[in-house]
């Protein structure tokens, strides 16, 4: 079989009942010990933790897991799971694997080929149709492969030779091909929260298949491990793992103690296991409000090292920084706007890089927008402007757009008026015409303010001109 895909029957259990061991890899007389994550997936869908919106009766995945076809007699029966990572999409189709009379095979877009992917449509056809077995492929990553590769699943697909469960985090209407996307349902998983996440930690410390109850965690060790996961199951066992394995080994090292007691794992256990400290920050509470405060605070106000004081507590903190990111979008259009109209390309490239390279990496980008933007000129003119403009229009005022300015395109138009007297501005000295463009009620009316700050110093003195040209107040100049 290829390196570049693995397949077992839906009825393989052989992670089930392995042995705990720690401080070895491997436990006497086996195979190497698989991680607490993989021992730790769900065999069936009530094991699933999170994703309560697409697990109830009669739902896809649960007419998939049973055995059924998702779409029903003429649907679609293949799946494309979109959700950030640890959410849950390859654990969904591991149980989905385990119906009655399923075959898996998992592929991983990164390293297959049309020519890999061929092979399991082969060799899905003929388990179908000599052993009544059905398929289901998991392709990891489906964004990453191109369309010829998407398009050599379809065959497969469109004839029901396999059951399809693709898993992305990448918007599938922009990474799919169309004809793909439209024979598999879509299903978006949403990020974990902190209770699934805290769920999840006890149930691994009491499962035999875990940690079967040879450790503890205190308090403060478990709020750190779940508010350093940031929603993704596979860092949070991860990192208990890490966790069990450090306090197991100072354990061994101090002696012989009560074999009957679990060890006890501390926040400061947690922290050496999982090389970070514990931050006061709460995603949840008043320390989450509070730090991004202060954050955007410090940007406006130009303190740079403040602003990177409190991006650096909420990256340690597990932050997502896709939020962090938007912040700095949202303060570089607000705070510094056409002071320096290159901080938001700045903050938008910052945006784009932190979603395509994530952490630990992203740090540096986030911190590069962060300078940026704190040490740009600043004004909220435009920020003002707008919100001028919105009051008015809720207050009613502008009333009917003037007949030049209107939609001469369509027929009887030009009966009615439209367009009629409009000068074309290109057609004037600078391309600028003396001409009404607001309504009657608001000629005259200024929303935009300049400040003296950077480019809107010059940027001021420019918009006057254009003021007094447009409205004929003024000569040209």
């Amino acid at each position: 079989m290829s390196d570049l895909f693995s397949a077992f029957d839906g009825d393989d259990d052989a992670e089930d009942g392995a042995t705990l061991s720690f401080g070895d890899s491997t436990a006497e007389g086996s195979r190497p010990r698989s991680p607490l994550a993989v021992r730790m997936r769900p065999r069936t869908l009530a094991e699933v933790v999170g994703q309560q919106h697409l697990l109830g009766p009669g739902s896809p995945l649960q007419m998939l897991a049973a055995g059924g076809n998702a779409g029903g007699p003429a649907g679609p029966a293949s799946v494309m799971l979109w959700g950030p990572p640890g959410t849950g999409k390859t654990t969904l189709a591991h149980v989905i694997a385990r119906g009655p009379g399923r075959k898996f095979v998992e592929l991983s877009a990164i390293t297959a080929g049309v020519k890999d992917v061929r092979r399991v449509m082969d060799q899905a056809l003929t388990d179908r149709d000599l052993h009544g077995r059905t398929t289901v492929l998991f392709l990891d990553e489906i964004h990453r492969f191109n369309k010829a590769q998407q398009d050599a699943l379809l065959p497969g697909v469109e004839n029901r030779w396999v059951v399809l469960i693709a898993a992305t985090t990448e918007n599938p209407s922009f990474s799919v091909v169309s004809p793909l996307l439209s024979r598999s349902i879509l299903l978006t998983l949403k990020p974990l929260t902190s209770e699934d996440i805290q769920g999840l930690l006890l149930r691994a410390l009491d499962d035999t298949r875990g940690l079967d109850g040879v450790v503890a965690l205190t308090d403060e060790a478990l709020d750190h491990l779940v508010r350093l996961a940031s929603g993704d199951a596979r860092r949070a066992l991860t990192t208990l793992e890490a966790a069990a394995g450090v306090a197991l080994s100072e354990d061994a090292a101090a002696g012989p103690h009560d074999g009957g007691a679990p060890v006890l794992v501390d926040l400061a256990i947690a922290e050496r296991a999982i090389d970070a400290a514990a931050v006061r920050y709460d995603r949840a509470g008043d320390q989450h409000y509070d730090i991004i405060s202060a954050f955007i605070k410090s940007v406006r106000g130009s303190d740079v090292d403040a602003a990177l004081h409190y991006l650096a507590r909420m990256l340690e903190a597990g932050e997502d920084p896709r939020f962090i990111s938007r912040r700095i979008m949202i303060s570089a259009a607000e705070d510094v706007g056409m002071a320096d109209p290159t901080a938001l390309q700045t903050a938008v490239a910052a945006a784009q890089a932190v979603a395509l390279i994530g952490m630990p990496e992203a740090r540096i980008i986030l911190a590069e927008a962060v300078v940026h933007v704190a040490t740009a000129p600043k004004s909220n003119a435009a920020y003002n402007g707008i919100n001028a403009a919105i009051a008015d229009v809720r207050a009613g005022k502008g009333t009917m757009v003037p007949a030049p300015l209107r939609d001469a395109h369509y027929a009887g138009s030009a009966g009615l008026g439209h367009g009629k007297g409009y000068i074309y501005s290109h057609d004037s000295p600078h391309s600028i015409a003396t001409q009404q463009y607001p309504p009657d009620d608001l000629v005259g009316k200024n929303y935009y303010v300049p400040t003296v700050n950077g480019v809107e110093r010059d940027l001021g003195v420019r918009v006057e001109r254009l003021r007094s040209i447009i409205r004929g107040t003024g000569p040209v100049k």
